[in-house]
């Protein structure tokens, strides 16, 4: 059938099986959205305040559904603003397709208005850039970015379509997708070899990653937690991949992990690396970073293997083959001296008792989070103090449930990511746990929740002041805090109300449970302020290339 290229482009949408859509229209694209207009009953577009607030939102939609997101923008600035989105999907591996407008071709570098080389720009945040210069390519290459997209360690891919292009005309062909292919084991003959390693520990731990939950292996990675009998330290973007109630799950491990997961890598004979990549906030010192185990690394990205740690052992391939392939043949494991000093271990700040605070304490608010939502439920955090207290007390028992900023650390990413967890599951609840400071960022996508009414939970750790990065002036540059006291004025009710939503305030401990199960059950997007003491600090705490032996625990 004959169709221009804007219709090819929603007839690729629809095959490949998208039903919503994030973005915001412009001249470059007008093409586009005209035929989006006629696909309405198909193609649910969601206009954001912004485009990097679009970029987040399908983000979140990936992250929550493990379906591809889609962003949509026009030529220049619209395309720019959704740079930040594509490197944080890019570095936590989140399956993305950008379609972006352009100028006609015949205008392109005459630095006409509204013109920029986005898909150069974006060549070192993204898998894949294409531009498109004849509309009989057009369809090939948005069926490539979206296998690409899911194919391997999956990401971001961008396809920038100038505006003739979307109004010449071409026959379409309809293409039933392929599902990506699971990727072989390239090295099968280390299976046994680890096997082997597996069964000569004695004090063994897995170092569970975001992998586990982007390969949809977290059924068949608690399978073989359990036969090996390993506790699990989770990575920020690993929480989820094993249910936080789990006799294995030890908890959050790295710079802000328990005292417990610190212990357990400093003290195995074995670690195994599970669709995680050793980073700087994990590993601290390198060269010492479990330099007293053995440690194997089971990894989809050859690019990672001894990248930042060096290990003695690698499995390279799709991790839910990998893990199948090592339960094969393995006998149970059992080491109930090991996972009893893990036990120990938890408790060892037991007796530290929380300082009295006329505050609200952040652990008291994720505890009452934690009582009210459904495991099912979603959180979405921004990134900073209260993103580590997510993950320190957030109960989070099922995968794609914990949405945040991993690798990137993009402060603004909550809102849009909770937009999108919203939209791709309007019968769950979205929890979004932000700052006073992140929050300021995107708040004015808080005009979109409103417009399609989202009920998305907004609680705000409010305590005034840019609390990581002052916390980080406390500890290592003698209290000068430089520019982390905004002196902001904003009244995040009054906001909220300017917006159409309700708001809540939450200044005394005894007012935490009520006034967020208050909240819940409104059924509509509400921001909760919640007035928290600006010298809470993150703990305990590891320093920047430091080991578990120069922890900070008060300050």
């Amino acid at each position: 059938m004959l169709l221009s290229g804007a219709e090819i482009i929603c007839e690729c949408l629809v095959e490949q099986g998208v039903d919503t859509v994030f973005g915001y229209p412009g001249g470059a694209a007008l093409n586009t959205y005209d035929a989006l207009y006629k696909y309405s009953d198909k193609i649910n577009h969601i206009l954001t305040a912004h485009e990097q607030g679009a970029s987040h939102a399908a983000d979140g939609y990936a992250r929550a559904t493990g379906k591809v997101g889609v962003v949509m923008t026009t030529s220049g600035p619209g395309a720019t603003n959704i740079v930040t989105g594509l490197a944080t999907a890019n570095i936590d591996s989140i399956p993305l397709v950008a379609i972006t407008g352009n100028v006609t071709t015949d205008q392109l570098g005459r630095d006409s208005f509204q013109e920029v080389d986005i898909v150069n720009i974006v060549k070192p945040v993204t898998k894949a850039s294409y531009l498109v210069q004849r509309v009989e390519d057009l369809a090939d290459t948005l069926r490539k970015a979206f296998a690409l997209a899911q194919d391997g360690r999956k990401g971001p891919v961008l396809v920038d379509v100038p505006k003739d292009i979307t109004a010449n005309k071409t026959e379409f062909e309809p293409y039933s997708p392929v599902k990506p292919m699971r990727i072989e084991i390239k090295n099968p003959e280390n299976i046994r070899v680890v096997q082997e390693m597996i069964r000569n520990a004695k004090k063994p731990m897995i170092y569970a990653g975001g992998g586990i939950i982007s390969g949809n292996a977290s059924e068949e990675f608690k399978a073989f937690a359990e036969l090996i009998d390993a506790p699990v330290c989770c990575s920020l973007m690993g929480l989820g991949c094993i249910p936080a109630s789990h006799p294995l799950c030890v908890g959050n491990i790295g710079m802000h992990g328990g005292y417990e997961t610190g212990m357990a890598t400093a003290e195995c004979d074995l670690m195994i690396s599970c669709g995680a990549r050793f980073s700087d906030r994990v590993a601290g010192d390198r060269e010492k970073f479990g330099e007293q185990a053995k440690i194997v690394q089971l990894e989809i990205d050859e690019k990672e293997i001894n990248k930042n740690v060096k290990v003695d052992e690698y499995i390279l391939g799709d991790i839910k083959e990998i893990l199948i392939a090592l339960t094969v043949g393995l006998e149970q494991q059992n080491h109930p001296d090991w996972i009893a000093q893990i036990e120990e271990w938890k408790h060892h700040f037991d007796d530290v008792k929380l300082p009295e605070s006329k505050y609200p304490q952040p652990q008291e608010i994720l505890q009452a989070v934690n009582e009210i939502k459904n495991d099912s439920d979603i959180i979405a955090t921004d990134v900073g103090q209260h993103q580590m207290w997510v993950a320190q007390y957030s109960k989070i028992e099922k995968n794609k449930t914990l949405l945040t900023s991993g690798g990137m650390g993009t402060m603004g990413f909550g809102m849009g990511a909770a937009i999108g967890a919203q939209c791709a599951y309007p019968d769950k609840r979205v929890f979004l746990i932000t700052g006073d400071g992140s929050f300021h960022m995107n708040l004015n996508e808080l005009v979109t929740m409103k417009s399609y009414n989202l009920p998305v939970v907004i609680v705000v750790m409010n305590n005034t002041v840019l609390g990581m990065v002052r916390q980080w002036q406390k500890l290592f540059y003698g209290s000068r805090f430089s520019q982390t006291n905004p002196h902001r004025a904003t009244d995040f009710v009054a906001l909220a109300n300017a917006f159409g939503i309700d708001g809540m305030r939450i200044t005394k401990p005894e007012q935490v449970k009520d006034v967020l199960q208050d909240a819940l059950a409104l059924n509509k997007p509400v921001v909760v302020d919640c007035q928290i003491s600006p010298d809470e600090n993150v703990l305990p705490m590891i320093p920047p290339g430091k080991t578990i032996n120069e922890i900070v625990t008060e300050m």
